[in-house]
C-alpha cells in the first residue's frame, strides 16, 4: 500500500535529519528513509568518533608532558581499547538522542534503501519511493509532494588500490581499529588526512604524509599552512610534498605494506604497518533512481539551484551528494533552507563567505572567508593584523602557545574578508568571527568588543588592533 507525505528524505545523516525535524515544525507531513542508522557518516564513521579519539590522543599527550604543569605522573600507558569503548559510548547516547529528537518530531522513519520511481499511476511526476526495508519485509511505496534527497558521500578510493581493511585503510576501517599500528602511511595531506596524521602522532604512532600538491591542506592560508608543517613535523612526522604514489607498486607481507612513491624526482620506497587512503570523499549518487529522472549529475555531484532544487523542481538535494562544502554544518543549513522553500518561507540564500572551517587536529585550524591569497587575486588593497597565542596571557595558562590569528580586511571600505587562527581551542573561537561576518562588523569593532582577561579570546581583540598597528601586548 502507498502512503502519502509532503516530504519524504532521503537519508538520515546530519543534514537529513535535520532537515526533517525543521519539516515537521513547519507542519509538514515528513517521512525519512535511512539505510543504516541515523546520523549517517557525520555521527558513525565521521565528525564524532574522529573527535573522540582526537580528545583521547590530547590527553594521552597532555598527560606524558605533566611535568611542565608541576605534576608528576609515573607509568603512563594507553589502552585502546578503552579509547574506542569511550567513543563507541559517545555515538551510542548521541544517536539515542537523534532517535529521541525524531520521535518527537513524529516523524515516520523507514530503515532501508531508497530509490525513486518513474511516473507511474501513483504520480504523473518521477519522485514515489520504494524501500527495499532491511527487514526483509515489502517494499514500501511512499508517494510524497516533495523529495529531499540527503544521501551523503563515502570515502573515495584509487583506482588499483584495494581496501582489505587490514593493512590499506580508509577513515572507516581507521576508526574501527582495535589496536594502534607502530607506522602508518597517510597518502592526501588534506583536512582528514592531517587529522588522522596529529591523532596516530599524539598516540605515538610513526606517521608518514604523502601529498600530491607542493603543500599540505591546500585550501587554507598560506600563513597557516607553513605554521601546521612545522608543528607536525616538529611532532615528528614526516610530510613528503609533490609526492605520488604509484598503486601498481603495493606490496602486502605478514605484518607490514610497502609502496613506491615518486618524490623529488627519485623512486623512493615506503614501508609501514598500514597505509590510510585520505584522498577526499565520493558523493553518494548511484542507486537511487536518478536515472528515472531528469536530474542533471555533473562531475560525480547532483546539481542544484540556489535553493538546492533539482532540474526536477520538487525534488531537491542537499549536503555531500551535491558537492561544494562537504561539512555537516553546511548540510544541516542547506536541509533548512530547501525545507523552508519547499514551505513557502522566504529563506536567504547560504552565502560561503560566512561558513567557518575547522581542523581538529593538534594545533587546532579554523577560518572564515577569504585567504590572503584569495583576496589578493581579488584585486582587494589589504591590510592584515597578526596576533599570536604566546602574547595571550590565557594560552601560558594553558601551555599551548603556538599559532596565531590573522585578520584580512579590505583597506578601502574596512570590511572583514577573512579570519585564519591556528592554535589552542580555534575551533571554539571562530563563532566569535563568524558573528562578525555576518554582522559585517569591521576591525575596530571587534576591537572594541570587550574581551574578558585571563581567556583565548582575548586574541581577538588584539589581532584587530593589529590591521592598524595597534596591538595592545606585542
Amino acid at each position: 500500500m502507498a502512503r502519502d507525505y509532503d516530504l519524504v528524505i532521503v537519508g538520515g545523516g546530519t543534514g537529513g535529519y535535520v532537515a526533517a525535524i525543521r519539516a515537521s515544525q513547519l507542519g509538514l507531513k515528513t517521512a525519512l528513509v535511512e539505510k543504516q542508522k541515523l546520523g549517517g557518516t557525520c555521527l558513525h564513521a565521521g565528525c564524532i568518533p574522529s573527535k573522540a579519539l582526537l580528545r583521547s590522543a590530547e590527553v594521552y599527550r597532555t598527560m606524558k608532558e605533566s611535568e611542565i604543569f608541576g605534576v608528576t605522573a609515573t607509568n603512563i600507558s594507553l589502552d585502546f581499547e578503552k579509547v574506542q569503548e569511550r567513543k563507541n559510548s559517545i555515538i551510542t547516547q548521541l544517536h539515542s538522542g537523534v532517535q529521541h529528537l525524531v520521535k518527537k518530531g513524529k516523524i515516520d522513519v523507514y530503515y532501508g534503501v531508497g530509490r525513486i520511481l518513474g511516473p507511474s499511476i501513483f504520480s504523473p511526476l518521477p519522485g514515489t519511493i520504494s524501500v527495499e526495508m532491511n527487514d526483509g519485509s515489502e517494499n514500501e511505496l511512499l508517494v510524497p509532494k516533495f523529495v529531499l534527497l540527503a544521501t551523503g558521500s563515502r570515502p573515495r578510493t584509487i583506482p588499483g588500490v584495494e581496501i582489505d581493511g587490514q593493512f590499506i585503510l580508509t577513515s572507516d576501517e581507521a576508526l574501527k581499529m582495535e589496536k594502534l599500528p607502530k607506522s602508518i602511511i597517510i597518502v592526501g595531506g588534506g583536512v582528514i588526512g592531517v587529522e588522522w596524521a596529529s591523532m596516530l602522532a599524539d598516540f605515538g604512532v610513526e606517521v608518514t604524509v604523502v601529498e600530491y600538491l607542493n603543500q599540505i591542506l591546500p585550501t587554507e592560508d598560506d600563513a597557516v599552512i607553513a605554521e601546521m608543517t612545522r608543528l607536525l613535523k616538529k611532532k615528528g612526522i614526516k610530510i613528503l610534498t609533490n609526492a605520488k604514489m604509484l598503486p601498481e607498486t603495493i606490496t602486502k607481507a605478514e605484518n607490514h605494506v610497502d609502496v613506491i612513491i615518486e618524490h623529488g624526482g627519485e623512486k623512493k620506497e615506503l614501508t609501514a604497518d598500514k597505509l590510510l587512503l585520505s584522498v577526499g570523499r565520493t558523493a553518494n549518487v548511484e542507486g537511487i533512481g536518478l536515472e528515472n529522472t531528469e536530474i542533471v549529475v555533473n562531475k560525480g555531484v547532483i546539481e542544484t539551484n540556489d535553493f538546492y532544487q533539482t532540474k526536477e523542481s520538487h525534488i531537491y538535494a542537499i549536503g555531500d551528494c551535491i558537492g561544494g562544502l562537504q561539512l555537516a554544518h553546511v548540510a544541516m543549513r542547506e536541509g533548512t533552507i530547501a525545507v523552508e522553500h519547499i514551505a513557502g518561507e522566504k529563506p536567504e540564500k547560504l552565502n560561503q563567505r560566512l561558513v567557518p572551517k575547522c581542523i581538529y587536529s593538534n594545533p587546532e585550524i579554523a577560518s572564515i572567508g577569504l585567504t590572503e591569497r584569495e583576496a589578493k587575486a581579488q584585486g582587494f588593497d589589504l591590510q592584515v593584523g597578526t596576533f599570536p597565542f604566546k602574547g595571550i596571557g590565557k594560552a601560558l595558562v594553558v601551555g599551548e602557545t603556538d599559532g596565531f590569528v590573522k585578520i584580512i580586511t579590505d583597506k578601502k571600505t574596512n570590511d572583514l574578508l577573512g579570519v585564519h587562527m591556528i592554535g589552542p581551542h580555534v575551533t571554539d573561537l571562530i563563532s566569535e568571527a563568524s558573528l562578525a561576518a555576518l554582522l559585517d562588523a569591521t576591525a575596530w569593532e571587534i576591537a572594541q568588543t570587550i574581551h574578558p582577561h585571563p581567556t583565548l579570546s582575548e586574541i581577538f581583540g588584539e589581532a584587530s588592533l593589529a590591521v592598524d598597528g595597534n596591538a595592545i601586548h606585542f
